[in-house]
């Protein structure tokens, strides 16, 4: 009984950790969309009646938005106001970093070595995990996600011979997870092969 309540909590904060912020943006975009709606009425009416003029000009000024954003984001003014929201607001946040890390490397904005996709070995088996950080004698410490959701699991620090980096995208990593193992093949082809080049 003790398992399965330990199980089903586990799933709910997955889920939890997944849902939330899909939720959180789709709320964001509407209410940007609805509080612009107000000032593009005049140009929407001159769209015919039929046409949803309001909505479409709402959605392109939050796209827009979000690229003008996105390009003061890559200035030294922008990188560092970023930096100071994190540090005082975002971090502060429960997961955040976690899926702001994730998310990074499923952009391609990341190339640290954290969330280094890895095959690590716990007790006799190999799961899939993600490396964290190196800690200064050598051990790694790593994430192992639950499945489906990579956004909730167990975090265990392991000596470097317990921990196999793997030479793949970040995005295959996930997908092996999120569909309940399916690809795990090419995850451990992908460590054989690397073992192999090792020994010679």
């Amino acid at each position: 009984m003790k398992y399965y309540l330990k199980s089903a909590v586990r799933a709910l904060v997955g889920g939890f950790l997944l849902i939330t912020p899909i939720y959180l943006t789709i709320l964001l975009l509407l209410k940007a969309m609805k509080s612009l709606g107000r000032v593009v009425q005049p140009l929407a009416r001159l769209l015919p009646r039929s046409f949803p003029g309001e909505t479409v000009i709402s959605f392109l000024g939050v796209l827009i938005l979000c690229l003008l954003v996105g390009i003061i984001l890559r200035t030294s003014w922008g990188q560092a106001a970023r930096i100071r929201i994190e540090t005082s607001i975002l971090q502060k946040i429960p997961g955040y970093e976690v899926i702001r890390g994730m998310t990074s490397q499923l952009a391609g904005q990341s190339r640290e070595i954290a969330w280094q996709p890895a095959l690590a070995e716990i007790e006799d088996a190999l799961v899939p995990a993600f490396i964290v950080e190196e800690l200064d004698d050598r051990r790694f410490t790593v994430f192992v996600p639950s499945v489906p959701t990579p956004f909730a699991g167990a975090i265990y620090i392991l000596t470097a011979e317990r921990v196999h980096p793997l030479n793949v995208p970040f995005t295959q990593a996930v997908k092996a997870i999120t569909r309940w193992g399916s690809g795990s093949k090419e995850l451990v082809d992908a460590m054989q092969g690397r073992a192999t080049s090792l020994m010679k």
